[in-house]
């Protein structure tokens, strides 16, 4: 049976060891900016001090689950899963999936085997859309290595319509591989 082709972006679902600790978000500020960040889009940190959606080759903070600030129409307090490109107000606040062990689930762009397990890949950027503003974020089949990259591959997801190894669209289980709180070097 062929995968569903349908990206979700870096869906957070449980850590290394399943300790007690599993999803927790940390807030971090987001400047108004013209770039939207949608649910469940890898966000970095910015040398400004906020955080911004993540290309390819970046170094991961984690996944935006939503926002929330004050809106500058209506003065009313807001939370959303995403964050409009327009959105002026001064006081936005992000909610990271940010710990660095971490793991999501995330489809790749391509036929991705069992034996791509272990292995590593950058991300493929896509903006998501309405109506439900999630991302569109995949994993880059074509960058799969053994080198450092964005995600190391844990294993091949147990979600039923896109667990085909060897198919086009599988699910795979990920972890930050280039995080930015276990990374060395600040911005």
């Amino acid at each position: 049976m062929a995968n569903k082709d349908a990206a979700f972006g870096l869906r957070a679902i449980g850590k290394v060891g399943q300790n007690r600790d599993n999803q927790g978000l940390s807030e971090y500020d987001i400047a108004a900016s013209a770039t939207a960040i949608y649910q469940n889009d890898p966000v970095e940190m910015a040398a400004t001090g906020t955080i911004t959606v993540a290309a390819a080759t970046d170094t991961l903070l984690g996944s935006l689950n939503g926002v929330f600030f004050t809106d500058a129409n209506t003065s009313k307090p807001t939370y959303a899963n995403h964050l409009n490109a327009s959105n002026t107000a001064t006081d936005i606040v992000g909610f990271v999936s940010d710990d660095p062990y971490e793991r999501f689930e995330v489809q790749s762009d391509g036929a991705t085997a069992a034996a791509d397990v272990g292995m590593n890949a950058d991300i493929v950027y896509a903006a998501g859309s309405s109506p439900d503003y999630v991302s569109k974020v995949e994993l880059d089949h074509s960058d799969l290595k053994t080198a450092t990259a964005q995600l190391r591959v844990l294993a091949i997801s147990n979600d039923i319509e896109n667990n085909t190894a060897g198919s086009a669209n599988v699910n795979l289980v990920v972890m930050i591989n280039e995080h930015f709180l276990k990374g060395t070097v600040g911005i």
